[in-house]
């Protein structure tokens, strides 16, 4: 009876959520350097907005943009969620889920659970890395087999010479790597452990090695949305963290950054970039994701402010001395947009318009009315800087009744040119080519 009450008591406070505000700006004006911020509006409850995930139907597909055409490159496969193309053009994608939390969160957690599972998540994770391997480059591969498999959660993916470096959800592991390997079966050394724990509210870690491959990078999300978990749960959290492989050391790079996913060195400035989750539960139109070049020893706000100097008043205590010298980040994304996958374009195959410019996967929102995100996006870059207005690539992941037939996830540029995007509803790569090919 008192399980019955519960689930009753959810479903209607998730009810009452999904109608309790709207947005009152367009989602176009939360992108850019400068985008609109307004007041915060704080409800009894979040919104909650969910496009359920139902997966596409036979033969569909969402919509490139003019010029481009997009097919299915691997499917099939169970929430893909990264992609990771390897030098000889074999493409590593991660099959990942959360990892079981360990430890309960009363109602509030059991309502995400709810909202995360009817959003396409939440179920056993396949802890695995599959291969698929296309030979001849013309968008079908040959051949396909299980990389490496027992993973943790496992997310990013770098290879530095013969050592392939994967990020679980707790550890960053090290395996041999043969090239033209198709298969993994040693055990991974333990680089450095990684925040987990009992919470673990942002369990994804990406990784990328530096261009001379010395250091590794990995992001951390935060164990909250605002620090209600008190700051002791978010050591080494909503940050990035820079390791040294060879020694096994870690140390705090640049921090105040809720969720950081995606990982791309720029290729005009050669700097580190990122892609950044924002907080939640101050209305629809706030606050926007966003992705930002990343300085050593940067502090972006987090969870005391946001783009820049906008404090956050819900969290106690306050540090005024950390807001101060918070760094502006520099492109909005669109509220509640989740921009996850960070790809830059130093292809031939695509446009020339595409040429250093950066490819942005959004997952899309769970807490925004109307909904954002649900595409990918590219930003056009000039000096390594972005230069111009967000355009959309690939759409059409919503239908009309309101319904994820696929989310993008993870982006990568494939050895011929061509865009892949990890769709974890679909279970689906799909890639991106001229549309006249």
């Amino acid at each position: 009876m008192r399980s019955a009450l519960t689930l009753c008591f959810g479903f209607g406070l998730l009810a009452l959520t999904g109608c309790s505000e709207t947005a009152k700006l367009p989602v176009e004006s939360g992108y850019g350097p400068a985008p609109t911020l307004p007041e915060p509006n704080r409800t009894l409850l979040p919104t909650v907005h969910i496009a359920p995930a139902k997966g596409w139907p036979p033969g569909g597909k969402p919509k490139a943009a003019p010029g481009l055409r997009v097919d299915a490159f691997a499917s099939g496969l169970d929430h893909p969620r990264w992609i990771h193309v390897l030098p000889n053009g074999d493409v590593l994608v991660a099959e990942s889920d959360a990892p079981p939390k360990e430890q309960s969160q009363g109602l509030r957690g059991w309502i995400a659970k709810k909202i995360m599972a009817r959003a396409g998540s939440g179920g056993p994770s396949a802890n695995r890395i599959t291969l698929l391997r296309d030979s001849d480059g013309d968008g079908v591969p040959e051949q396909r087999s299980v990389f490496l498999e027992n993973l943790n959660s496992p997310f990013g993916m770098a290879l530095v010479g013969n050592d392939f470096y994967v990020a679980n959800t707790d550890a960053l592991l090290r395996f041999p790597y043969e090239q033209g390997a198709t298969r993994i079966t040693t055990h991974g050394e333990k680089v450095v452990d990684l925040p987990a724990g009992p919470i673990n509210h942002h369990w994804t870690k990406n990784v990328v090695a530096s261009p001379d491959g010395s250091r590794l990078y990995v992001t951390s999300g935060s164990n909250s949305n605002v620090a209600e978990n008190g700051m002791q749960a978010e050591e080494n959290r909503a940050a990035i963290l820079e390791v040294d492989p060879q020694r096994k050391t870690m140390r705090l790079f640049a921090s105040g950054l809720r969720n950081p996913n995606g990982l791309a060195w720029q290729p005009e400035s050669g700097s580190l970039w990122t892609t950044v989750n924002e907080r939640d539960e101050i209305g629809s139109d706030l606050v926007p994701d966003y992705m930002t070049s990343v300085q050593d020893g940067g502090f972006y706000g987090w969870p005391y402010s946001y783009f820049g100097q906008h404090i956050d008043t819900r969290v106690r205590p306050q540090r005024p001395d950390l807001v101060e010298r918070a760094l502006v980040p520099d492109y909005a994304l669109g509220a509640h947009t989740a921009s996850l996958g960070l790809a830059f374009y130093e292809g031939s195959l695509l446009p020339q318009h595409y040429r250093n410019g950066a490819f942005v996967g959004q997952h899309g929102s769970w807490n925004r009315r109307p909904r954002s995100g649900y595409k990918v996006v590219f930003v056009p870059f000039r000096n390594g800087m972005p230069d111009g207005q967000a355009e959309d690539v690939l759409t059409g992941f919503v239908n009309e009744a309101g319904e994820a037939l696929g989310r993008p996830v993870g982006v990568a540029v494939d050895r011929t040119g061509a865009l892949l995007i990890a769709d974890d509803v679909g279970n689906v790569i799909w890639r991106i080519r001229p549309a006249e090919q």
